[in-house]
C-alpha cells in the first residue's frame, strides 16, 4: 500500500511538472482537508458524547444548569477518574523516543506522531471536557490534526524536514478549524512553534489553513465560534485607555502563569494515582458549579453572552473569580486539553470589567464595555502565548474590523512586554525555550573575551635565551610561548617544537627573537564568544593570547578553550 502510494507521487509530480516547492504547496491542500476531517470528528463526537450522557448537547453551562448540585459534582469527578485512567493506557502504549506532542515533533522531533498514544490522550481529554472540566477543546482537536498530517507524511516516506513542515501544515489547519481564523491559525504555528516567518514556511501554513477554512465551511451547521458586535471606531486620547488596559491585563497574564506552575507542582506532591489526582481536580470544578455552572467547559457560551449584554461588574468579577480556581484546578490535576480559549475568557471578563468603569468614570468619552471585552481578549492571548502578532490577526479576523486595530495593537504589544518583563514564562513551553535560546544568543554577542581572561605565565622577551625557554615548557604543559616586546605588545610565538632539536646544555646561542613564528594569531577583548569559538575550531589548541585590540596589541594574558566552552554552554542552557 505505501509503495502504491509514493509511485502515485511520483507520477503525479512528474504528469503536472512539479517542483518541490509546488509539491510541497499540493500537499499542504490536502493536509488542510485531513486537519479539518480531523478536528470535525473531533467536534461531532464530543456533541455525541454530551447527547448520549445528558441528553442534548446545548453547551456545557446549559447542561450544568439543568443538573441538581450532586450531579454537578459528580460528573466532573467521575470524569476525571475515567480521563486519567485514559491518561494511563497512553503512558503504557508510548513509544520510546517519540513525542506525542506537535510542537516537540516539529520542532526538535522527526514529525512523527505516535498513533495509539495520541488517541488514548485525545480520548482523555474528550471525557474531561465533556464532564465539565475548565478547559479548551483546541489542543486536542490541533493535536489531532497534526497527526492527521504525519501520517499523510509517513505514507508518502517523506524526509523529515518536509514531514516536519506537513504537520505544522496539520497543526495551522487544526487552529484554523478550531476557530474561524486561517491567517492567524497559520501565524500560530509560525510565530509560535517554528519561530519563522520566512516565506517558504508560511505560504505552505497558509495554504491549509485556508483550505481548512473552506471546507469547514461546508459542514452544515457551521458557524463562527464567537458573535462578535460590530467594533465602535475609537478615537484620540481613548487609546491610551486600551493602552493601560493591556498592563492590566499583562500584571494579571502574569499571575495566573504563576498560578498554573504553582497548581501543577501542587496536584504532583499529592500521594495518589494519577486518576485520583484528576478525579480531585474534577471534584473542585464540582464544587465551584454549584455555585456558579458557567465555570463547565471552556467559556464559548459566557464570552458570547458578555458580548451582546454586558453584566454587572460583581457578577464579572465572581465569573472571574470562580472560572480562575476551577481552570487551575483543571490544567494543575494534569487534564489533557488547551488553556487558549480559556484565556480569550479571562480577557473577556477583564476587559469587560475594565471597561464598565471606564464607562462609569468617563461615560461620554469611553466606547460601551463590550469594545474593551473583545480587545481584552487579544490582549490576554497576547501575554500568555508571547505571541502578539498572532493574538492580533486572530481578533481581527474573527471581527473582520479595521477599527478594532489600533486599540488592540496597543493593549496586545503593551500586555507583552509586561509580561516579559515579569519573566513568568508563557503558556507554551516552546516559546519559553525559544525565549532562552535568544536571549542566550544575545548575551553571546555582548559578552566580550576580556571577562574570561587569565594570567599569561609563559610570557619571554625577544632577547630571552633557549635554556630559559626550555624551562619554561618543562615547568608548564604548553606548546607555545609568547614574545612580547618591551611595552607588553605580542609580538608572536615560540613553539616547543621549534626548541626540541639538541639538548639543554647545547651551546646554542640563539635567542626567541631566533624562533619567533606568527603561527598563532590572537584575539582580542572586544571580540565575542562566537568569533572565539570560530578561532579555537582554527588554532586547535588549549589557549589563545588576548591583547586589547589590533591596533594596541598589548598582551593581556590568555583565554582558555575550557573557560569559553563552559560559559558558552552555561548560556545556552
Amino acid at each position: 500500500m505505501t509503495a502504491l502510494v509514493i509511485r502515485l507521487r511520483e507520477l503525479l509530480q512528474r504528469f503536472f511538472h512539479l517542483s518541490d516547492w509546488q509539491a510541497t504547496l499540493f500537499w499542504a491542500a490536502v493536509v488542510g482537508v485531513v486537519g479539518a476531517l480531523a478536528t470535525e470528528a473531533f467536534r461531532w463526537t464530543l456533541h455525541a458524547v454530551e447527547t448520549f450522557l445528558f441528553g442534548h448537547g446545548g453547551g456545557l453551562v446549559a447542561i450544568a444548569r439543568g443538573l441538581p448540585w450532586y450531579w454537578r459534582i459528580a460528573v466532573p469527578t467521575m470524569g476525571g477518574l475515567i480521563a486519567g485512567g485514559l491518561l494511563v493506557l497512553a503512558q503504557r502504549v508510548s513509544v520510546k523516543k517519540a513525542t506525542s506532542d506537535y510542537m516537540e515533533a516539529i520542532v526538535v522531533g522527526d514529525g512523527r506522531i505516535p498513533m495509539a498514544q495520541t488517541l488514548a490522550r485525545s480520548g482523555s481529554s474528550l471525557v474531561s471536557i465533556a464532564s465539565g472540566a475548565s478547559i479548551g477543546r483546541e489542543g486536542s482537536m490541533v493535536q489531532l490534526a497534526a497527526l492527521g498530517a504525519s501520517i499523510v507524511g509517513r505514507l508518502l516516506r517523506f524526509p523529515v524536514e518536509r514531514l516536519r513542515l506537513l504537520v505544522a501544515c496539520g497543526a495551522a489547519a487544526g487552529i484554523t478549524a478550531a476557530y474561524n481564523a486561517p491567517i492567524a491559525g497559520a501565524f500560530f504555528v509560525a510565530e509560535i512553534v517554528l519561530g519563522s516567518i520566512a516565506m517558504e514556511i508560511v505560504g505552505p501554513l497558509l495554504l491549509s489553513a485556508v483550505v481548512a477554512n473552506i471546507v469547514m465551511r461546508e459542514f452544515p451547521g457551521y458557524q463562527p465560534v464567537y458573535e462578535m458586535p460590530p467594533f465602535p471606531p475609537i478615537f484620540g486620547v481613548e487609546v491610551v485607555l486600551f493602552a493601560l488596559m493591556g498592563i492590566l491585563i499583562g500584571l494579571a497574564a502574569a499571575f495566573f502563569l504563576r498560578g498554573l506552575q504553582a497548581s501543577r507542582n501542587l496536584f504532583t506532591r499529592v500521594p495518589v494515582a494519577l486518576p485520583l489526582r484528576l478525579a480531585l481536580g474534577g471534584l473542585v470544578v464540582g464544587v465551584i458549579s454549584t455555585m456558579v455552572p458557567e465555570v463547565w467547559g471552556n467559556g464559548y457560551s459566557v464570552v458570547n453572552g458578555n458580548l451582546r449584554d454586558t453584566g454587572p461588574w460583581l457578577v464579572l468579577l465572581g465569573l472571574l473569580a470562580a472560572k480562575g480556581v476551577a481552570t487551575l484546578a483543571t490544567v494543575g490535576s494534569g487534564a489533557v486539553g488547551g488553556v487558549f480559549t480559556p484565556a480569550l475568557f479571562f480577557g473577556c471578563m477583564i476587559g469587560a470589567l475594565f471597561g464598565t468603569g471606564m464607562q462609569s468614570l468617563w461615560p461620554l468619552g469611553t466606547s460601551a464595555p463590550f469594545a474593551y471585552a473583545i480587545v481584552g481578549m487579544g490582549s490576554f492571548l497576547a501575554a500568555m502565548t508571547q505571541a502578539p502578532l498572532m493574538a492580533i490577526l486572530m481578533i481581527f479576523e474573527m471581527t473582520l474590523s479595521y477599527q478594532v486595530m489600533l486599540p488592540l495593537m496597543a493593549a496586545c504589544v503593551t500586555a507583552y512586554f509586561v509580561v516579559r518583563s515579569a519573566d513568568v514564562g508563557a503558556m507554551y513551553e516552546i516559546s519559553v525555550r525559544r525565549r532562552k535560546e535568544s536571549d542566550a544568543r544575545l548575551q553571546l554577542r555582548k559578552l566580550q573575551l576580556r571577562t574570561l581572561v587569565e594570567p599569561a605565565m609563559t610570557t619571554v622577551g625577544l632577547d630571552a635565551e633557549r635554556p630559559e625557554m626550555m624551562d619554561l615548557f618543562h615547568r608548564f604543559p604548553v606548546k607555545y610561548l609568547y614574545v612580547v616586546d618591551s611595552s607588553s605588545h605580542y609580538l608572536g610565538v615560540v613553539s616547543l617544537k621549534s626548541l626540541s632539536g639538541g639538548s639543554l646544555e647545547s651551546t646554542d646561542a640563539r635567542h626567541a627573537a631566533d624562533f619567533l613564528s606568527q603561527e598563532v594569531s590572537p584575539v582580542t577583548s572586544g571580540m565575542d564568544l562566537a568569533e572565539a569559538l570560530r578561532r579555537f575550531m582554527e588554532h586547535r589548541g588549549e589557549r589563545l593570547p588576548l591583547v586589547e585590540s589590533t591596533i594596541d596589541p598589548v598582551l593581556l594574558g590568555v583565554v582558555s578553550k575550557s573557560a569559553l566552552l563552559q560559559t558558552y554552554f552555561k548560556l545556552s542552557a
